[in-house]
């Protein structure tokens, strides 16, 4: 009977096991398109495949690529979910029909309704501040003194030394676009670019691009997320950048996440939303180099964009409908002004 009682408690091991390994191995597949930085994004992807035992890879790609990517895919998608991101290209595709709305249970844990889309099309995860961003030490040895508002940044002393990011591959460039339209009116804002171009070193690809070149002194003066800023002073150790934000105002992002529609694993895709809306997933953006707010009421405080003050920035009130609506030309309209040279970086 000792015998048969032990051979039969390893069969019951042995099932366990044997089911365990079909349960990772039946879990299936997800491709997530990701348009944060590759850190956060890594890290999210493997934690979600530790955790569900869901096969899952990933592209990093800025929004603007995506939102092409997926529109020429036409219901076809290559990537089953978009993770990260400014909002304004996810609502170029809802727009389009290119998201599938999807009723998240962990939205309940959304701090206003303005963190998602009215179909549910897409959720927000994180809250991100434009400003501007500078090298103290070029600045320093030009003689000149950092911008405080946006229409400084048309100082003639400052040709050549400002960046900002292409509005066609990059979500953040195309904010920057219909920041100025609603602070300015269309007209002024494409005037106001027109002259700006004069003073532009590059429009990068990713909207990161100018915070990653200003520390070094490539460009002496950037536009992008103070976020950004913030991750080359806390995780780079550059001291030697000063930040603001604009004086009259200033516009945020809301970075996002999305099921494309057409997913080919849309039931694992569903898995990764609820994921994307837990503590467990947001709250690994300050520990991989990302300090956006995050906007999950269970959520830890971002300490470090608490301790750079970005806390206290008052911003407008973005027009998400307009810019989901008008983008596009808005867009179309800067680069019939500005000069289509080699400083346009695609890629």
């Amino acid at each position: 009977m000792k015998r048969v009682s032990i051979l039969l408690s390893l069969f019951l091991v042995c099932s366990l096991f044997a089911g365990g390994s079909r349960e990772v191995k039946d879990a299936g597949r997800l491709v997530v398109y990701g348009s944060c930085e590759e850190e956060y994004l890594d890290a999210v992807c493997a934690k979600f495949e530790t955790t569900t035992g869901i096969k899952t890879s990933y592209q990093r790609l800025s929004t603007g690529e995506v939102l092409t990517k997926i529109a020429e895919e036409n219901g076809n998608p290559s990537a089953d979910v978009w993770f990260g991101g400014t909002t304004d290209p996810y609502n170029e595709a809802v727009g389009k029909g290119l998201l599938v709305p999807y009723n998240a249970k962990n939205a309940s844990h959304l701090v206003g309704a303005q963190y998602k889309h009215a179909t549910n099309s897409w959720y927000g995860i994180y809250r991100g501040i434009l400003g501007f961003f500078w090298n103290k030490e070029e600045l320093a040895r030009l003689g000149l003194q950092p911008p405080k508002d946006w229409d400084d940044l048309l100082k003639p002393e400052y040709k050549g030394l400002i960046s900002f990011s292409n509005p066609n591959t990059s979500g953040t460039g195309k904010l920057i676009v219909n920041t100025m339209v609603q602070m300015k009116g269309r007209d002024a804002a494409m005037k106001y670019f027109a002259a700006l171009d004069k003073n532009i070193s590059q429009y990068t690809k990713s909207g990161s691009g100018p915070s990653k070149l200003v520390p070094t002194g490539e460009v002496v003066i950037g536009i992008g997320f103070l976020h950004d800023a913030v991750y080359q002073i806390v995780d780079n150790g550059y001291d030697n950048i000063g930040m603001c934000a604009p004086a009259s105002g200033t516009s945020y992002e809301i970075g996002a996440t999305a099921i494309f529609k057409g997913a080919k694993n849309e039931e694992n895709a569903k898995k990764f939303i609820e994921f994307a809306l837990s503590p467990e997933c947001v709250n690994m953006a300050q520990d991989n180099g990302s300090y956006q707010f995050l906007v999950i009421d269970n959520a830890k405080s971002v300490t470090a964009a608490v301790n750079a003050g970005l806390d206290k920035i008052e911003t407008i009130v973005y027009d998400f409908a307009d810019a989901a609506a008008n983008g596009a030309a808005y867009v179309n309209q800067f680069f019939e002004i500005i000069a289509q040279d080699d400083r346009v970086k695609n890629n």
